[in-house]
């Protein structure tokens, strides 16, 4: 993810590094709309009462008043423990893909369809890493859930006892679609805002650019996969019975199960916490990241 201007590369672990911090920084700020998506998306039916929640900030009000201020921050654990490697898994993969696909169609810089690429490639990657963490964190976050486990570790235990360890891995396909989309969007995006944002001459103003250029890229990025991320949840939610298929199972018919029952617009359940979070969250990232590296290639060029 190299800037408007080529920047010299840095060896995988100082890009591994920078993403872990990017990824923790973001997840401290913005975990509490994460829990917000995550409840409306779970949410099939109008229902009413304490369980129902018209939008987000019914749900905030509902879960504050009648469970806490504390869960809105129940399963960070998990996301804390996923963030490093996810976030870190994001920009090394985005870093490495990026010059395999350079030397492959012969490109000295990146061009906005290798972006694209790019990003997809590395989305598909860090895919693997997630699963298993996305998957106790909506077992945690969901209301229903909450008299079943104690935490992160109970969690694992009992899905991988009563579900077996594969368990562990259900939503991968949604989770690969998930992630392909909203990095194709993301990094696709941060390339064409900043060829078309004005050169910054300081140091504040590339940070500048570099919110404006991930906020629009998180944006863009949520528009294109919330739809799976709604049936992602859905899917990773749905504890595995022996003999019996799950009514969300596969991505593709699991988008055309609540289309079809809900509404097009269920698709969007969650939208509005979610572009909120990973909107200016993708700002964070972007910032955080380049900062890091910059950092980074001071220390390395014997500046710092």
């Amino acid at each position: 993810m190299a800037s408007a201007k080529e920047k010299a590369p840095l060896p995988f672990r100082y890009t591994f590094m920078a993403g872990a911090i990017a990824g923790v920084s973001e997840i401290l700020v913005m975990y509490p709309l994460d829990v917000v998506k995550t409840r409306v998306q779970l949410q099939t039916g109008k229902g009413s009462g304490a369980d129902a929640y018209s939008g987000m900030l019914d749900c905030f009000q509902k879960i504050i008043r009648n469970e806490g201020f504390s869960r809105l921050y129940r399963g960070i654990t998990a996301p804390i423990l996923m963030e490093a490697p996810k976030r870190a898994t994001k920009f090394a993969a985005n870093d490495k893909w990026g010059k395999f696909y350079k030397d492959l169609f012969g490109q000295q810089t990146m061009t906005q369809s290798l972006s694209v690429l790019t990003g997809a490639s590395a989305g598909a990657t860090e895919s693997f890493v997630v699963v298993p963490f996305e998957l106790v964190k909506i077992r945690l976050q969901d209301k229903a859930s909450a008299g079943k486990y104690s935490g992160m570790i109970d969690v694992v235990v009992k899905t991988v006892r009563n579900e077996g360890l594969l368990a562990m891995y259900n939503g991968l396909e949604s989770t690969l679609w998930r992630h392909i989309l909203w990095n194709s969007g993301y990094f696709g995006c941060i390339f064409q805002v900043r060829q078309l944002l004005p050169k910054a001459e300081t140091k504040s103003g590339q940070t500048i650019n570099d919110i404006v250029a991930g906020t629009i890229g998180g944006t863009v990025g949520t528009i294109l996969n919330t739809p799976m991320d709604v049936v992602k949840s859905r899917i990773q939610n749905s504890v595995k019975v022996a003999g019996q298929t799950p009514k969300y199972n596969w991505a593709w018919p699991a988008v055309a199960t609540v289309a079809k029952e809900e509404g097009f617009g269920a698709l969007y359940k969650g939208f509005i916490p979610k572009v909120l979070r990973l909107g200016p969250g993708g700002g964070i990232l972007l910032v955080v990241y380049t900062g890091v590296m910059d950092f980074f290639r001071k220390i390395r060029d014997g500046e710092a």
